[in-house]
């Protein structure tokens, strides 16, 4: 049992981690080029970037444009469906989409039949998953929360859970992969796609797909929070998953298409499966 001046020191540690978190807040966004809504500071101590949130907020009319700033999600889905398929066969199967946004991955999952829970922290990318369903009528459900807040409430639940070009735009990555882990049942499939770190996926990544080929808005990416697949891996595993697979996703500018292969200089995904 802690003593007392234990129990003070982590009390005061942990407000102090909160009081950085919103000092970091104040100051970037006191330089920011847009304004900050107020519905995002309700997030500010959560495991979330208001700046990134805000960011695809603005652009979350377009989710479902296939020629949009999402062009590059809509051509890599049918990729990452195929992958998670065919390591996690969907059919049937409870589904936790983690970072949801517009519903894309989601719709797509719970059309080879599984029961899919979409969450994110977006208002207005739940908001235009939940009209496109009026649409496509597939049958999924969407929440507005934390992947850690879910923990306490469906800890070991999911048969599969995904997440999906998120961890590069959240403050702690490592949390959000432990929360994936725990949502996940023992045996359950666990899924993460992101970005590598080093000079080539900064020249690929942000120099030529946001600068040169203008296939995703300036700014979409922080070089900073790049996960090398190492990384990734040893989040995976101090979080009691075991790696399954590690395959890297490719882009042709020459023939405009994406393709999965063993190259993981710049985009890869990961398989995991609980312990």
């Amino acid at each position: 049992m802690p003593t007392l001046s234990e129990t003070k020191h982590n009390f005061f540690a942990t407000q102090n981690l909160k009081l950085n978190r919103l000092i970091g807040w104040w100051f970037k966004t006191s330089f920011a080029t847009f304004c900050i809504s107020p519905s995002t500071i309700e997030h500010i101590m959560a495991n979330a970037d208001p700046i990134e949130l805000e960011k695809f907020s603005q652009l979350a009319h377009r989710w479902w444009d296939p020629n949009s700033e999402f062009k590059p999600l809509h051509e890599i889905n049918p990729l990452r469906l195929n992958y998670i398929n065919s390591i996690a066969a969907l059919s049937g199967k409870t589904v936790l989409d983690v970072g949801c946004g517009g519903g894309i991955l989601s719709e797509s999952m719970a059309a080879l039949g599984a029961q899919v829970t979409g969450i994110d922290l977006g208002d207005k990318a739940l908001q235009v998953a939940r009209l496109h369903l009026l649409e496509s009528g597939q049958q999924v459900s969407y929440r507005k929360i934390a992947v850690e807040d879910l923990v306490a409430e469906q800890p070991g639940h999911y048969d599969v859970v995904t997440c999906m070009e998120l961890l590069e735009h959240v403050p702690d990555p490592f949390s959000t992969v432990n929360a994936c882990a725990q949502l996940a049942k023992p045996g359950g499939h666990v899924f993460f796609s992101t970005l590598n770190r080093n000079p080539k996926s900064y020249l690929f990544a942000v120099i030529g797909a946001e600068y040169l080929l203008h296939l995703l808005p300036r700014g979409t990416h922080d070089y900073a929070k790049f996960i090398k697949p190492s990384e990734l891996a040893q989040f995976c595993r101090n979080a009691g998953l075991n790696i399954s697979d590690i395959s890297g996703m490719s882009y042709h500018p020459l023939y405009k298409i994406y393709s999965l292969g063993q190259n993981t200089d710049v985009n890869y995904l990961l398989a995991c499966q609980r312990d």
